[in-house]
């Protein structure tokens, strides 16, 4: 498709679908993209990305932007958000039988939505008696029925945002974060809750830290690991709303060390790092190395899985300080210098 080649949309209860205008045939397309929007967000958040997605890669991605989740629907909490949104996909999936692959795309908050919606959507490998041998139908479980591809998340708050620098308009004031603590509720309601790890229901841990874990029914982790590709985007300073430790799931000894990019395609992109899964003899304690407990605790359960980190800087942008909305392109006049992130996001896309 050429680039200035409009593509083809709808809306449909509310979300909004993107699909390749070339063919005729909108139903050439097999490979489903979730975007899913952030806090007090809307579909409309990731019009570019849907756009340039389907540009770039003409007849292969059908692009469904989700606004089950929007506005103060965002502060109901991540698992009732989660719940939504697989009930989402699961619709889609239905008006779209042809679909065989799936790929989320999400951000902010919208990450641990979506990670809390593939673990409802999971669902393992189906064994098949064949004599006294049981056989796995499929390596990796699907969600859907779909094969899972892609889970990328941009600028998520994975461990949380209480304390220890998490949310950097707090300073890293101690006073100040224990104080946002008491009050985010207050303001961001159960969303709030979940993000400072205050949620309580009934005696059960904080849901970030169920979410390392499959429990409760919910196939988290399993979920995670069934994608071929997990990659995190991060913006490594003036994203003042998800610091850079929380966004790209590192301990404080872990953050690289960072130079100006050389990449005149990428000139934002200025780190990448590709990181194996650990096993149990590779995990820290969070004695050993001085960190939260509760944080080591969510960075060992997500490093249990293979990530693929982009960190991200617009220092010298004049948008600087728009970075937690540049990163995603949220308006294509006002964050047009964060495009070079949503193309590397497209050139190394699996479809």
């Amino acid at each position: 498709m050429e680039k200035n080649e409009v593509c083809t949309s709808e809306s449909v209860d509310g979300s909004r679908d993107v699909w390749s205008s070339r063919s005729s045939d909108s139903s050439s397309a097999d490979h489903l993209v979730v975007m899913v929007n952030g806090i007090l967000g809307s579909a409309t958040d990731w019009k570019f990305a849907a756009e340039q997605f389907v540009q770039e890669l003409p007849d292969e991605v059908f692009v469904h932007c989700s606004e089950r989740n929007v506005s103060k629907l965002t502060l109901d909490g991540v698992d009732v958000m989660g719940e939504r949104l697989a009930e989402e996909v699961r619709e889609v999936v239905r008006r779209k039988p042809n679909m065989r692959k799936i790929s989320f795309v999400a951000h902010s908050v919208g990450g641990l939505v979506a990670r809390y919606a593939i673990g409802k959507l999971y669902r393992p490998p189906e064994r098949e008696d064949n004599g006294d041998k049981q056989r796995k139908e499929d390596s990796a479980g699907k969600l859907c029925g779909l094969e899972a591809i892609n889970f990328i998340t941009v600028a998520t708050p994975h461990l949380g945002s209480r304390g220890n620098k998490q949310v950097p308009f707090l300073f890293g004031v101690i006073a100040f974060e224990k104080l946002a603590s008491c009050v985010i509720h207050w303001i961001f309601r159960r969303t709030g809750q979940h993000l400072f790890l205050v949620d309580d229901d009934g005696g059960k841990p904080p849901l970030l830290k169920r979410m390392v874990e499959d429990c409760d029914g919910c196939y988290f982790m399993s979920a995670l690991r069934a994608f071929k590709r997990r990659v995190v985007y991060s913006n490594v300073g003036y994203d003042h709303i998800v610091g850079w430790r929380t966004s790209s799931i590192r301990r404080d000894s872990e953050l690289p060390k960072w130079e100006e990019s050389l990449n005149e395609k990428y000139p934002h992109v200025v780190y990448e790092e590709h990181c194996k899964a650990l096993d149990a003899n590779q995990y820290e304690s969070a004695e050993d190395n001085g960190s939260d407990k509760i944080e080591e605790e969510l960075v060992t359960g997500l490093s249990r899985v293979s990530w693929e980190k982009v960190d991200v800087s617009f220092h010298s942008s004049r948008q600087r300080f728009a970075a937690h909305s540049v990163i995603q392109v949220k308006d294509r006049s006002s964050h047009i210098e964060g495009a070079d992130v949503i193309q590397h996001m497209i050139d190394h896309f699996l479809t």
